[in-house]
């Protein structure tokens, strides 16, 4: 049997008597009343008669999801030299009102980033759920007020395949097992808490993007993976309990937006004006790896902070030696200066053991007499890097140098005429430039599922992050590792997730009317694409990193509080977007699609224009297509001051392409008001934009009257002119 999502145009009185008419047996999971679905385990042959039973829109199949896994603060500038800003206490609040849900592994409550000192008594108490499953010890607070567990999918999923990876207390609770969500969800609203560290590394006060929220847990991961149905059935809750900023470090291969649960749920929630914030996907640097698409959806990429945790390898003797700088965190040290015996890891295999094997460090494959007493080559790959460390360890191992691949090993080995060395650690280095640097593993556009909506929208800090962890967990999650941490540093557009998350909750403070295509629109249109050294963001490589890694650019979080205008998106520009995507068919009637906005289905009237994907109202712009000519229509909204003036320029041109903006100058009397423009992109060169290039537009305003007063709207551009 298999789990299905049924999505109906209205759920039926009874579910199972209805279904109980075309099937002989099956397992009701989830009836989600508010988005016309319910989730049920079937055998695959009954798919099709329940897709003819009346109302049904889609049977849609379950999908495995996975995890997408201090000093950001300042770094983003919220804080200047451990002080925060006048628009980060004053204008923001530092997110107080906000609440900011996070689907995930559940929360670890005992966390001091979630301690509820100085929060009043939550309002409409009742509204929020805390279940605690079989964990009598979880408890809520002011802080922390809602938690919730949602496993029926992941139950059913994984039964069959030979039982379940995870005990029956990571099952049966919000408690956090894992150390993600508690990890993710501290980042987003996490609380000040002072002196936090791992091993002394990354002091500093810890807190979230939105340190006064209130946060919410809603666990739909485990060891696992996540079930898409709990998921979907996660975000149902959240929106039910009325939280403002929903982030979801998690994703799964990207599908068609109307057979993916999540895309269908976030639908959900941005009608009902959540802000819905998902991780890019660690699947980088690969082209068209890029997860979580959907243009109602702020997708985030990640890149580096200022700030590392340098480590220094040197080879050699006293008079010739080499120095190479590398990162670490371990707790512990060498004495400085004394060197050891080097090994490559391919030559201190076991007895009867692969080299292959011994190669990565794998557990069991290193001889002790080999390697005791000596700094061991290991070959990254395969498995973790914190377990080939504690392999070497094991073994009788002083330490481990870690190399890309296995001709980095034989070559840090065979360019030493005496291969010996020592490690030394410096502790945090602040200040690195260049910062940002996109990561490598940040997964990259274009949009593989619809390249007329630039994807990732944004790229924030996602290496090397510290915040609250689970204490059921050790730092490494490897089982020989006994350690518990408060607090840990983790890397992956998880992390990077739920930064923008509590960006957004300190825009829904400042501006509690705004839509969550408003609040997207501020994060993406003030976004920064110069490094602190002055020049483009690069990517891994060193090169120029381009908007298939960042989207619009790095968040920059206090001008995202004033972004001046808005590209706001609403139920009609969806509908529209959505409409254009369907095939023509022969049906005279609406085609009913399976998402709901004001609580009925969407619905594509067949012969009605729907305009073309590009020209949905969003704050970059894509031609993927590009013959001849193009134009797009886009509209912004005016929040900032009144009256205002604003004119264009082409910031970034596009090789091969001319772009013009008519008309050149916004004026605007009101506030909210709204004024439309269109962008013409013209080939000039087809050879060259053959194959993707990228500029931008900006709209700029400057007060005579207000000096200070001064917006910078900007919009990317990527085309091509060849097809697919």
């Amino acid at each position: 049997m298999q789990t299905y999502v049924i999505v109906f145009k209205d759920v039926p009185a009874s579910p199972s008597g209805l279904l109980a008419t075309v099937v002989t047996s099956f397992q009701l999971l989830y009836v989600l009343s508010p988005i016309n679905v319910i989730v049920v385990q079937i055998d695959e042959i009954f798919t099709g008669p329940i897709k003819q039973l009346p109302g049904v829109l889609a049977v849609i199949p379950d999908v495995l999801h996975k995890l997408h896994t201090t000093r950001s603060w300042e770094f983003l500038g919220l804080e200047q030299n451990g002080t925060a800003t006048a628009a980060w206490e004053d204008d923001a609040k530092y997110g107080q009102g906000a609440i900011i849900g996070n689907v995930d592994t559940g929360v670890w409550p005992e966390s001091a980033s979630f301690k509820d000192d100085g929060y009043a008594q939550v309002p409409l108490w009742g509204r929020y759920k805390c279940i605690t499953g079989n964990d009598t010890t979880f408890k809520c607070n002011n802080k922390l007020i809602a938690a919730r567990f949602f496993n029926l999918g992941y139950l059913a999923s994984s039964l069959p395949q030979g039982g379940l990876p995870g005990q029956a207390a990571e099952l049966y609770s919000p408690r956090d097992y894992i150390g993600h969500g508690t990890h993710t969800l501290s980042t987003a609203g996490g609380g000040f808490v002072p002196d936090a560290s791992v091993f002394g590394h990354g002091r500093g006060t810890a807190k979230g993007g939105s340190p006064l929220a209130r946060v919410a847990a809603y666990k739909a991961c485990y060891s696992g993976g996540c079930s898409s149905v709990d998921i979907l059935a996660a975000i149902v809750a959240a929106v039910g309990d009325g939280v403002n900023v929903l982030s979801l470090s998690l994703g799964g291969p990207a599908s068609d937006y109307l057979s993916d649960p999540v895309a269908i749920g976030t639908f959900y929630a941005v009608q009902n004006g959540v802000t819905v914030v998902c991780s890019a996907g660690n699947s980088g640097p690969k082209p068209g790896s890029v997860t979580n698409v959907a243009p109602w959806i702020l997708t985030v990429g990640a890149s580096t902070m200022d700030r590392d945790f340098p480590a220094y390898v040197t080879f050699g003797g006293d008079t010739s030696s080499t120095t190479i700088k590398g990162q670490s965190l371990s707790d512990s040290t060498l004495p400085e200066g004394h060197r050891y015996e080097m090994i490559n890891a391919k030559n201190a295999n076991a007895a009867n053991g692969s080299g292959n094997n011994s190669t990565l460090c794998l557990p069991g494959s290193l001889d002790p007499t080999k390697v005791s007493r000596k700094l061991v080559v290991c070959t990254r790959g395969v498995n973790a890097r914190a377990e080939k460390g504690l392999v070497v360890k094991q073994a009788g191992g002083v330490g481990m140098v870690l190399c890309n691949d296995a001709g980095n090993g034989e070559d840090v080995i065979a360019d030493l005429t005496n291969p010996v060395g020592y490690i030394t650690t410096s502790g945090a280095r602040l200040g690195v430039k260049p910062a940002p640097v996109m990561a490598a593993f940040s997964s990259r556009g274009p949009n593989p599922i619809t390249p007329q909506i630039l994807k990732p929208d944004i790229t924030a800090p996602g290496v090397s992050v510290l915040a609250a962890y689970s204490e059921a967990v050790s730092p490494t999650d490897l089982p020989l590792d006994d350690r518990r941490v408060p607090y840990n540093i983790e890397s992956g557009t998880s992390m990077s997730c739920p930064h923008v998350s509590g960006i957004a909750g300190l825009i829904k403070t400042k501006n509690p009317s705004w839509t969550p295509a408003m609040i997207k629109s501020a994060i993406m249109t003030t976004a920064i694409t110069v490094d602190n050294d002055g020049s483009k963001v690069r990517d891994e490589t060193g090169a120029a990193a381009t908007p298939f890694a960042y989207g619009s650019g790095h968040v920059n979080a206090v001008q995202a509080l004033d972004p001046g205008l808005v590209y706001d998106t609403t139920a009609a520009d969806y509908a529209s977007f959505l409409c254009s995507l369907q095939r023509p068919t022969t049906q005279q009637s609406a085609l009913p699609l399976p998402l709901l906005v004001n609580g009925k289905p969407l619905a594509c009237s067949q012969g009605e224009q729907h305009g073309r994907p590009e020209d949905l109202n969003y704050p970059s712009i894509a031609v993927p297509c590009l013959s001849g000519s193009a134009t797009v229509r886009r509209r912004v909204k005016n929040v900032g001051a009144a009256p205002c003036l604003y004119e264009v320029s082409v910031t970034e041109a596009l090789a091969g392409v001319n772009v013009t903006v008519d008309p050149g100058v916004l004026s605007f009397e009101h506030v909210g008001e709204e004024k439309e423009f269109t962008v013409r992109l013209e080939v000039q060169d087809a050879t060259a934009a053959a194959n993707y290039v990228f500029g931008s537009i900006e709209w700029s305003e400057e007060s005579e009257s207000d000096p200070d007063r001064k917006h910078r709207v900007r919009s990317a551009i990527v085309a091509k002119t060849t097809c697919g």
